[in-house]
């Protein structure tokens, strides 16, 4: 068994793997456990209370087997219901049957019809009418009535003290505890569904976000390809048109335009890498010449590469700690990292620390700059395209090719503002990820 699943049961919580359409019946089924447990507790304390309290001599063997039944039941049940994906209906249909057959059980020896808590076929003819196809709901309606009309029949009587006035009012406080247990179930029964509901329909429309959001990406894909194929060509043509600028006379003799042609090798140089780049962030370049690196190295790439451009901003590394492990040098990853220092100084930062810290099971990557911070539609939005504040067509897309390959990798990120001023970005990111096989 697991023992966070577990947890989760008893404290209300709802597992992420229990929200999926598909697993409705195992949602149930715990459900049914949970008030299963309820049950028992109120069985157990109203048969003491009616047998010590009342003074009234039961068939206490007899009564017992019922709730410990349940027990059993549910201790058989729990593991098995938490090592499966999905429950059917027919299992939650003789689930609720071997409720009510302990409950009629438990009448039969305790005046049948006539005893006040009949009343809780009620509580299970509503239960079956939630969790159930209408098929199976009339099934257990028509048998549930028809065990009652049994009841009538043939049952043990109750041996209730003498008096009418006596017998009276043993019922009426029957009755009253009985409806404090039916709510009791109830009350549970319907929050705990309100809020299943609840979190599954978030479920949905988070998956809904996030199909969205790969449909992005993809068409980003499409068009980065495509701009690639296009582009290629004339880059090449101008690489090689200026390779041959810088053997001709007039160039060489002239330094100044020597090193204009320089630079503009160098900015079609970039314009390449920008390409490929944006292929790599679209997903359709990942994983291509993998290279094997110490993180600290993979780390001081990124910072070196994007120093050359020229930019002020200072950017220090801090760690990583307390480990250095070896790992892939995803070209995506580097292309995200590198994109979120240059969102920093584009927001007006003036030094940005990096600080890392690894161990056996994760890394974590914190950047923390001295700049103005994310507006609060920005952190409201996290990982939204086209949210940013630079007002150009396009931009927004940094934090959103992070969110993603973060997600893709099976990482995540949280963002938010420092009190003494600036931003922090926190990528968590699983060991595995990037780890050589």
């Amino acid at each position: 068994m697991k023992i966070g699943a577990l947890f989760d049961l008893l404290t209300g919580q709802t597992d992420e793997n229990l929200l999926a359409p598909g697993t409705a019946g195992r949602r149930n089924m715990l459900l049914l456990i949970q008030l299963r447990w309820l049950a028992v507790f109120g069985q157990a304390l109203t048969i003491a209370v009616v047998h010590w309290g009342y003074g009234i001599s039961l068939p206490l063997a007899s009564l017992l087997l019922a709730p410990t039944a349940l027990v059993v039941l549910n201790i058989i049940s729990l593991p098995l219901v938490l090592r499966r994906r999905a429950v059917s209906d027919g299992e939650i249909f003789v689930s609720l049957c071997i409720d009510a057959a302990a409950l009629t059980w438990l009448l039969y020896f305790s005046g049948g019809a006539s005893n006040p808590f009949s009343a809780l076929f009620v509580m299970q003819i509503v239960l079956a009418a939630v969790l159930l196809r209408r098929r199976y709901v009339w099934i257990f309606v028509l048998g549930t009535s028809a065990t009652m009309a049994l009841l009538t029949l043939w049952h043990r009587p109750l041996p209730l003290p003498e008096g009418a006035d006596e017998r009276l009012g043993l019922l009426v406080q029957g009755s009253l505890i009985n409806f404090m247990l039916i709510a009791v179930l109830l009350a549970a029964f319907v929050s705990r569904t309100i809020r299943n509901v609840r979190a599954r329909d978030a479920w949905l429309a988070e998956t809904r976000q996030q199909a969205a959001e790969h449909e992005h990406i993809v068409r980003m894909g499409l068009l980065a390809s495509g701009a690639a194929h296009e582009l290629g060509t004339p880059l090449a043509s101008l690489s090689v048109i200026l390779s041959d600028w810088r053997h001709l006379p007039a160039v060489r003799e002239d330094e100044e335009l020597q090193t204009d042609v320089q630079q503009m090798q160098a900015e079609v140089e970039r314009c390449k890498s920008i390409v490929t780049n944006i292929l790599m962030a679209a997903g359709a370049a990942r994983g291509q010449a993998p290279s094997i690196v110490t993180l600290s190295s993979f780390l001081s790439e990124v910072i070196a590469e994007w120093g050359e451009r020229g930019q002020e901003m200072q950017v220090r590394l801090d760690g990583p700690t307390p480990r250095n492990p070896h790992i892939i040098a995803d070209p995506a990853m580097k292309q995200v990292l590198s994109a979120l220092i240059d969102n920093a100084a584009e927001a007006g930062a003036g030094h940005l620390t990096l600080h890392a810290v690894a161990d056996g099971e994760a890394m974590i990557l914190t950047f923390t700059d001295d700049g103005p911070g994310f507006p609060a539609e920005i952190l409201s939005r996290l990982g939204q395209p086209y949210q940013s504040t630079k007002g150009r067509a396009g931009a927004g897309l940094g934090l959103f090719l992070l969110v993603n390959t973060m997600r893709t990798l099976g990482g995540s990120v949280e963002a938010d503002n420092l009190k003494e001023g600036g931003a922090r970005i926190r990528l968590r990111l699983p060991m595995e990820a990037l780890a050589p096989k």
